[in-house]
């Protein structure tokens, strides 16, 4: 006699409130039990309600019928398959003998030039005669204290003896600045961004099976060619401005970034400003060996009426620029897997990056051209420095350096 269906879905109702909450042998026995009490045919319904196989709750019904005292237990002592790691006592230094020469650089190890990955160690371990599945390699792994890690940066290359030094002159000089109310800004070039449908690391959600569609190959776009954002991180408003560049990025296009935040919005923040600090790295558009980066700023000095004073982050810290982490970092999250099909997409959503502590940020295209390549000549350095328009500081004068409007003279510091 069939089951009815409408008894079958009140048993699997039923089953699925209770199952989760029962060991391996309770389970066996409840599934009997309803198998017993619909009579014929209630093992193949039970089957088809809980999703067990026949034969585990034929067993029950077999354990049920034998009359059999209550065990107190899931398992008979000693019941259970054995732990791989027992019934193979050699896997697991196997397993180790594979993994810590590789880890150590042994060009000995067999899996030295190749991807660490369980299959790869099952393969191993298996061919020397420990078969094993991948499932129970990870799981060995775990209890070893391995996981999947990813690279770290860490390693920053030889440190300056004066790195420390030389971010407590920093540090001074900032604070100095800002308990004055003068402004203080960090600037840096972000990554260059190809424009148009390309690959972004980084997922958004879109409807299921509906991702976005990106070239293959990363070539550039000749008619959209690269975007260089160029940002300027206001530290005490936590407020940023980048111009987005369609054009080299050079030290002229960095001043007129400052420029531009300046004009906009810098002076209006800071009315009675008389000195500008940047804090910046040591390379790249304005860097410390760049003569169009000092002449470009003496410029603006002039236009300004500012003093501008530069001190550049020590070699080997780029990436403890604040700008790094208070700015770009939100970006990059901020448009992560979303093509930046066009400059005003990249503009966009540029603007559009926010933070719960507050972090506002504007952003406009730049289409001027910035040749690459110009050449400051010895004579024109030499007539900053003569004019005390570019005077450098006592403490390594080749980071920290003001630029003087014409009319103030030489500032020392």
């Amino acid at each position: 006699m069939a089951i009815d269906r409408d008894v079958e879905a009140l048993l699997r109702a039923k089953l699925e409130a209770v199952l989760p909450h029962l060991d391996e042998r309770s389970t066996r026995l409840v599934l009997a039990g309803e198998a017993r009490s619909l009579g014929h045919g209630g093992i193949a319904a039970v089957a088809r309600a809980s999703g067990a196989s026949r034969s585990r709750i034929a067993a029950g019904v077999a354990d049920l019928e034998s009359g059999a005292e209550p065990l107190g237990r899931v398992r008979r002592p000693g019941g259970g398959r054995k732990a791989a790691g027992v019934a193979d006592p050699g896997l697991v230094p196997a397993l180790l003998g594979l993994v810590e020469p590789t880890r150590r650089g042994d060009p000995e190890s067999p899996l030295c030039w190749t991807t660490l990955s369980v299959r790869r160690l099952a393969d191993q371990l298996s061919a020397a005669g420990h078969p094993v599945s991948q499932e129970t390699v990870a799981k060995l792994l775990r209890a070893e204290g391995f996981s999947l890690q990813a690279n770290a940066k860490t390693l920053e290359g030889a440190q300056h003896p004066d790195r420390d030094a030389q971010f407590g002159y920093l540090n001074d000089r900032a604070a100095e600045h800002l308990e004055a109310g003068e402004p203080v800004v960090s600037v840096d070039t972000k990554k260059k961004e190809l424009v148009g449908p390309y690959k972004n690391n980084g997922a958004e959600w879109q409807p299921t099976g509906s991702p976005e569609q990106v070239k293959v190959h990363d070539f550039i776009d000749p008619a959209l060619g690269k975007a260089n954002p160029y940002g300027v991180y206001d530290i005490a408003a936590d407020a940023g401005w980048v111009s987005v560049g369609t054009d080299h990025d050079t030290a002229a296009f960095a001043v007129n970034t400052i420029r531009s935040w300046w004009q906009t919005t810098g002076r209006t923040a800071y009315p009675d400003a008389a000195r500008l600090l940047i804090t910046c790295d040591g390379g790249g558009s304005n860097g410390y060996r760049t003569r169009l980066w000092k002449t470009e700023l003496a410029a603006l000095a002039a236009e300004t009426g500012l003093t501008i004073t530069v001190c550049h982050l020590p070699p080997g810290t780029s990436k403890w620029n604040k700008i790094e982490h208070r700015l770009f970092c939100h970006i990059s999250m901020n448009w992560r897997g979303r093509p930046l099909t066009s400059h005003e997409v990249i503009v966009n959503t540029i603007a559009a990056t926010t933070t719960r502590r507050g972090l506002s940020v504007h952003a406009e295209l730049d289409t001027n051209d910035y040749p690459a390549g110009i050449k400051i000549p010895d004579q024109q350095m030499k007539t900053l420095q003569a004019s005390g328009i570019l005077t450098r500081h006592h403490w390594h004068p080749e980071w920290n350096y003001s630029l003087n409007p014409p009319e103030t003279g030489r500032v020392e510091n």
